[in-house]
């Protein structure tokens, strides 16, 4: 992970964000408060780790167009959402399009703490996962298209001489493949070869 995860506070209220900067900062988290969505996005791209705290309602782009506009930039920062009016067909809006919880004001403290630490969690799982996907991309790209051809069918789980008769090919070829297949994915076994095959099919 790039950079030491910190939570983004965008709220209008300074009282708000001096009260959200204290809290976070008392855990030992870094936070950066901004007064507008834009103001947020001026800033920084939303690229770097951590996640973010943002008002429902705010002048200019409210938190649920900021929230669609990081995910139109396929920006994954995960967004605790916070309000200080029920509203239950925003707070759906809100999670269907990826928050991770909608909390009303007055909130308590530790419960958003808790959520404060289950989104960098989160986050941290997200960025760990695409840098593995990257690497495995990176693997595949240095496979011929015969060799991924192979990889496709030992990964499905079929023997050399069935590979080799789907292919056209004699056995001892595939077999010399499949050793390439292995060694340029710095795969040391079948299972580890599915397992970096799948994540390279997540989503």
């Amino acid at each position: 992970m790039i950079g030491e995860p910190t939570v983004f506070v965008v709220d209008d209220d300074q009282t708000v964000r001096e009260s959200l900067r204290t809290l976070v900062g008392s855990v030992g988290l870094p936070v950066e408060a901004f007064a507008s969505g834009q103001e947020f996005l001026t800033a920084q791209n939303g690229g770097r780790p951590g996640c973010l705290v943002c008002d429902v309602r705010l002048p200019g782009m409210s938190g649920l167009d900021l929230q669609q506009e990081l995910a139109t930039r396929r920006l994954t920062l995960p967004i605790i959402m916070i309000t200080g009016y029920a509203d239950v067909s925003t707070a759906v809006r809100a999670m269907r399009a990826g928050a991770i919880d909608f909390i009303e004001k007055p909130f308590n403290r530790q419960v958003l703490l808790d959520r404060v630490h289950e989104a960098i969690e989160m986050d941290r799982k997200v960025r760990l996962l695409e840098v593995q996907r990257r690497s495995v991309g990176a693997r595949v790209a240095r496979l011929t298209p015969r060799e991924r051809e192979v990889m496709a069918l030992v990964v499905a789980g079929k023997a050399n001489k069935v590979i080799a008769m789907d292919l056209g090919l004699c056995e001892k070829t595939v077999e010399v493949h499949r050793a390439h297949v292995m060694r340029k994915m710095e795969a040391e076994s079948l299972a580890e070869l599915v397992r970096v095959n799948v994540l390279l099919r997540a989503e």
